[in-house]
């Protein structure tokens, strides 16, 4: 697979990660690097990304549509790192490589070798990132963790408890999202560093801290002080009513939090004499009353249609919009109007759609973006420019320490 102007046109252009990471956690963090321009080498096994299986429906083995979902322009190298040959190929990556991530254990990252310490000493100015299920220094470390291990013990399944009763998980991998998003911040920053000091460095992010500060950045609120000042979570939020309003025909989302939305609101509903109740006047009042305050905006837009009520709200500025299911999120009209999903023609799996990069540099322009790679299709490309010689990479393919896309194309 050539490289494209999405490397050509990125902030990240010029930067290679080499990624032996898996599932979500790790590919969301490299799909933010890839998706802004960094070269990233996706090491797999011979089995490849789990995600590769796991991920739903798929035309071909190996490639489901949530796998190309996360791993688009990335390059796939094959890779079997039980073999000496194989660990010795992937050193050998690293040792022009800008950025390592993993979300291995980091027991067997030791195991192989490429812990931080065996890694700065052939390229120092290598940034190590660890993506961890717990960070090192407490008790919980070394234990394995997928999305909803995390979200029970990180306070979010407790959030859903404090608000309708019942502990429950986000339908979708929260916190592998948010972690891999903090990882590829912490990357950057560790990136903008080596450019004055010029070496590299270690970064851990682990996924219990990252999420337990998040929910309690959230909620900490009256524990804050102390002693405290009022019980524990953000009763607002809490509030069972904070969901989609019901209308006449479906839901809305509203939320006129300041003087000015809520004053129109009242307008709205027909009731101006709510700008004057002690319990909704001010901000603070309707803080301290949002119990109330939800009740009364989960009753009072049933009279109208969606439709109605959106055109008022919009009109008096108040913030509010359209619900949308998992099915009419990709045609929702402002997506159409920014060309959100884009239709492309895939080499092995023929036409699919693409979730575009959401944020714009440079008057609004949008890299390119290649799909996701088939499980080797790199290996000999990448591994030619590492330095590897033909023979080298002959013999490689040969002793199964490596494979190439022809594997991938027999089974």
């Amino acid at each position: 697979m050539e490289a494209t102007k999405t490397a050509e046109q990125g902030p990240l252009a010029g930067v290679r990660v080499v990624d032996l990471s898996t599932v979500v956690v790790g590919p969301a963090c490299t799909l933010a690097l890839a998706d802004h321009g960094a070269e990233v080498i996706k090491v797999e096994a011979p089995d490849g990304d789990l995600m590769r299986q796991l991920g739903g429906g798929a035309r071909h083995r190996g490639m489901t549509g949530k796998f190309m979902n996360f791993n688009r322009n990335k390059r796939s190298v094959c890779i079997d790192l039980k073999t000496e040959g194989g660990r010795a190929v992937l050193r050998r990556l690293l040792e022009s490589a800008d950025v390592f991530i993993t979300n291995m254990r980091a027991s067997a990252l030791d195991k192989l070798g490429l812990d931080w310490e065996s890694l700065r000493a052939v390229n120092p100015r290598l940034i190590h990132c660890l993506v961890l299920a717990f960070g090192r220094k407490g008790r919980y470390a070394g234990r394995p963790a997928y999305d909803t291990v995390i979200q029970s013990v990180s306070g979010v399944a407790g959030a859903f408890e404090a608000s309708s009763g019942e502990p429950r998980f986000v339908p979708f991998v929260m916190t592998d999202h948010i972690t891999g998003q903090i990882a590829a911040q912490a990357i950057g920053f560790a990136l903008y560093r080596r450019t004055r000091t010029g070496v590299g460095e270690s970064i851990e992010v682990p996924m219990f801290e990252t999420m337990a500060a998040f929910v309690m950045r959230e909620h900490m609120g009256n524990l804050t002080f102390d002693p405290p000042i009022g019980p524990v979570g953000d009763a607002r939020i809490l509030n069972a009513d904070n969901r989609p309003v019901p209308t006449k025909d479906g839901y809305i989302a509203i939320s006129p939090n300041t003087d000015a939305q809520a004053f129109a609101f009242f307008d709205a509903i027909g009731r101006p004499e709510l700008k004057t109740d002690p319990r909704f006047c001010s901000v603070a009042a309707r803080t301290a009353n949002s119990l109330d305050y939800y009740s009364l905006r989960a009753s009072a837009l049933r009279d109208r249609t969606s439709a109605e009520w959106l055109e008022i709200l919009e009109r008096i500025d108040v913030p509010a919009m359209r619900y949308n299911t998992l099915e009419s999120l990709l045609d929702d009209p402002h997506l159409e109007d920014a060309g959100f999903v884009s239709r492309v023609d895939h080499p092995s799996e023929g036409a699919i759609r693409q979730i575009g990069l959401p944020n714009a540099f440079s008057g609004g322009n949008r890299p390119e973006t290649r799909p996701a790679p088939r499980l080797g299709e790199d290996t000999v490309a990448v591994l030619r420019e590492c330095g590897f010689g033909q023979d080298e990479i002959d013999a490689a393919l040969r002793d199964g320490i490596v494979h190439g896309v022809e594997r991938e194309e027999r089974q």
